[in-house]
């Protein structure tokens, strides 16, 4: 390649040659950026979406292709952010084909220093008995000669990412379950 083929292919010189100063246009483009087709353009469909990591709901833009997740972008239709994402909302494609993603229970015994796996039902059944464990032993009839019916066994701290719907059941769970410290961050 000689100088001047070298120094024509340079996107510095092009803007200045070429008249677009700020880089905004074709001078900037190469071989390969020409080559190149957006992630989006193969989807198969387009599923709309909430954030899932903080309170404000910002929307998304689900690409799927041959029902795989390609792709996530804010949503111009969405009122609250209007196509915008955060650094967290913008890498969320991770949620769903990230390398660490685990896709089983994983559990570690009192004391253990290795994780294993369990099926779903085996975790299942070991939450529940925990809670009905934890409701026994910290269950309070009555306190000081007046009933209260209540444990102090556990509590409920929601996410800020659950919408009022599902605050509404988690709320219900746990006060017919007898607990009384029961939180949610829906209020940011």
């Amino acid at each position: 390649m000689g100088a001047r083929s070298w120094l024509e292919s340079w996107p510095v010189y092009r803007q200045f040659a070429k008249g677009d100063r700020l880089g905004l246009g074709a001078a900037v483009r190469s071989k390969r950026t020409e080559s190149l087709t957006p992630r989006v353009r193969t989807a198969d469909k387009v599923v709309k979406s909430i954030c899932p990591y903080c309170a404000v709901g910002c929307g998304q833009q689900v690409y799927v292709q041959n029902d795989k997740v390609t792709q996530i972008e804010g949503d111009p239709d969405s009122p609250v952010s209007r196509g915008r994402l955060c650094p967290k909302g913008s890498a969320s494609l991770q949620l769903t084909t990230g390398e660490r993603r685990e896709y089983h229970v994983r559990y570690r015994r009192p004391y253990g220093t290795e994780w294993e796996d369990l099926d779903l039902d085996t975790a299942m059944d070991m939450i529940a008995d925990r809670v009905i464990a934890a409701r026994r032993a910290g269950w309070q009839q009555e306190v000081d000669g007046a009933r209260t019916r209540r444990t102090l066994g556990f509590a409920s701290l929601g996410g800020a990412t659950l919408d009022n719907e599902e605050n509404y059941l988690i709320k219900k769970l746990f006060t017919a379950l007898g607990a009384i410290q029961i939180e949610n961050q829906a209020r940011i």
